[in-house]
C-alpha cells in the first residue's frame, strides 16, 4: 500500500515508520518551513504533495495529520481518493469552540456554561462583570488553553489583556475527573473498541507549571464502552453525514452529575496515537484499511491492559525555536540499546533526524521521543515506560515520572464509584482483607 502523509510538520513520524516496517511505501509532505529536515534520513519527504497524487493513486491512502484542511479532504474524497484524517465538520468541531458545544447539546449532552467572544477585550469586560473561575480557550487552537485559578478571575483578566486579537471562549471551570474517550471513524460508524485516556499536560509532576502540548498519557481499550456510548458515540450521525474518516476524541470532566464534554480533537492525537500503538495488535496498515473500507461493524484487534506513554523532551520545549540551527540538535543515546522489535513497539520518535547513523533530537521543538510501557495493570505499564525513559540519555533530557499516578491515587476509584469504569477483578487473597483494592 502507498501512503502519502500531509501536514504542517511530520507529526506522525513514528506512525510512518510503523507503516514502513509493515512493508508499505510512504512519502510525506511537511509545509511548515521550520519542519525542513524533520525525520531526515528516516522517511522520504516531498516538496509538493499534489505532484504525488499520481504516485499514491486511487488505491493508496492520503493521510492528513492536522485539522484545518477538511474542505480539501472532502474534495479529494469526492474525486475518488482514499483519505484519512478528518472533514470540514471535524475542522469546525475542533476549531470553532462555540459550534462544538452546540453540536454536543444537539446530541442531547449536557455542557458547561460557556460564552464566546469576538476578541479578548470583550471577554475581559464580561469577566469583570461576572467574576469567577473559568477556562480560556481559543478558536483555531491559536494559543494554549489557560485554566483560571483565581476565584474572581483576576489571573484570566491579566492574560486576556495580553492576548492577541481573535475569537475566544470562556468556559466554566468544573471540578471532577478529567478523562477522554476516542475512536476511529470509518465514514459511517466508529470502529470498536473505543479507547479511554488520561492526559497530563502540565510541564511538572503534580500537575504544576505551564500547559504543554503533552507530557504523557495513560490509555487503554478496556472499560471505555459506557462512557463512550453516553458521549462521543452520540455524535456519530453528524460525522456520518459529513463523511468523516479519522480519529475523534472527546475530552470531558466527570462528576456526580455525569459527564461534561469539553472539547473535540478531530485528528490523530499526538502523542495519543503513539500511546495506543502498542495495544493495536495488527498495526497501522490494518487500521487505516479498516477505516477506509468500512470495517467498523467488525472492529479491530487490540491487546488487553493499559499503555503509559512518557514524552521525553529537551530545551526549548515547551517553547519552539524555529531559528535553531541543525548543529544544535542533540544526540540520543541508550544505556542498553533496545532490539529492533522493542524499538518498534515502545520507542516513538517525535521531532528527530538521522545523521551518520545517530538519532538526533531537533532543538526546534525539543520533542524527542515518546516511550511506552504496557501491562495488565497501570503499575505494570508505568514500570515499563519509566524503565525505557531511564534508558534514554541526552543532554538536558526532561520527562515526568508520574504519568498515571493521578489515576491510581483518585481518578480510577472515582470513576468506578460513579459507575463509569468497571471495577477490576479482585484476587481471592485480597477479597478477605478490608480496605484492599486491586488496580
Amino acid at each position: 500500500m502507498r501512503v502519502l502523509g500531509i501536514g504542517a510538520r511530520v507529526d506522525l513520524g513514528s506512525l510512518y515508520l510503523g507503516l514502513m516496517r509493515e512493508g508499505h511505501e510512504v512519502r510525506v509532505h511537511a509545509s511548515g518551513p521550520a519542519s525542513a529536515g524533520a525525520f531526515g534520513g528516516l522517511v522520504e519527504t516531498v516538496a509538493d504533495w499534489r505532484a504525488e497524487l499520481g504516485w499514491v493513486g486511487k488505491g493508496g491512502v492520503v493521510l492528513f495529520e492536522r485539522v484545518g484542511q477538511g474542505a480539501l479532504q472532502d474534495e479529494l474524497r469526492a474525486a475518488g481518493y482514499r483519505v484519512v484524517g478528518g472533514s470540514s465538520l471535524g475542522d469546525r468541531l475542533e476549531y470553532d469552540r462555540a459550534f462544538g458545544q452546540r453540536v454536543l447539546r444537539d446530541a442531547g449532552l449536557r455542557t458547561a456554561r460557556s460564552v464566546a467572544f469576538p476578541g479578548p477585550a470583550d471577554a475581559a469586560a464580561w469577566l469583570a462583570r461576572n467574576p469567577g473561575r473559568f477556562v480560556l480557550k481559543h478558536d483555531n487552537n491559536a494559543r494554549a488553553t489557560v485554566v483560571g485559578e483565581h476565584p474572581a478571575g483576576d489571573d484570566l483578566r491579566w492574560v486576556l489583556g495580553r492576548t492577541p486579537p481573535g475569537r475566544v471562549l470562556l468556559m466554566e471551570r468544573l471540578e471532577g475527573v478529567e478523562v477522554g474517550v476516542g475512536a476511529y471513524f470509518d465514514g459511517r460508524r466508529f470502529l470498536r473498541p473505543a479507547c479511554i485516556d488520561f492526559e497530563h499536560k502540565r510541564f511538572f509532576p503534580g500537575e504544576m507549571g505551564e500547559m504543554t502540548t503533552e507530557m504523557g498519557t495513560l490509555a487503554g481499550f478496556e472499560g471505555a464502552e459506557r462512557l463512550f456510548g453516553a458521549t462521543l458515540d452520540r455524535v456519530a450521525p453528524s460525522l456520518a453525514r459529513a463523511g468523516h474518516v479519522g480519529y475523534v476524541n472527546l475530552n470531558m470532566i466527570v462528576d456526580e452529575r455525569g459527564p461534561w464534554p469539553l472539547e473535540f480533537t478531530c485528528r490523530f492525537g499526538d502523542p495519543g496515537f503513539a500511546v495506543l500503538a502498542p495495544l493495536q495488535r495488527d498495526g497501522w496498515g490494518d487500521l487505516l484499511g479498516r477505516m477506509l473500507d468500512g470495517g467498523g461493524h467488525e472492529g479491530f484487534a487490540v491487546l488487553p491492559g493499559w499503555s503509559v506513554g512518557i514524552v521525553l523532551t529537551v530545551p526549548p520545549f515547551p517553547k519552539e525555536d524555529a531559528a535553531s540551527p541543525p548543529e544544535d540538535d542533540l544526540p540520543l543515546f541508550f544505556r542498553e540499546p533496545p532490539g529492533a522489535e522493542e524499538m518498534a513497539r515502545h520507542h516513538h520518535p517525535c521531532d528527530v533526524r538521522l545523521e551518520g547513523g545517530r538519532l538526533l533530537a531537533r532543538r526546534r521543538t525539543g520533542r524527542a521521543m515518546v516511550v511506552t510501557g504496557t501491562g495488565a495493570t497501570v503499575q505494570e505499564a508505568q514500570a515499563g515506560a519509566r524503565a525505557r525513559a531511564r534508558n534514554v540519555i541526552a543532554p538536558d533530557l526532561r520527562w515526568r515520572a508520574d504519568i498515571g499516578d493521578r489515576f491510581l491515587l483518585r481518578d480510577g476509584a472515582r470513576l468506578e464509584e460513579l459507575g463509569w469504569l468497571p471495577a477490576p477483578p479482585r484476587p481471592a487473597a485480597a477479597a478477605a482483607g478490608p480496605g484492599l483494592r486491586a488496580v
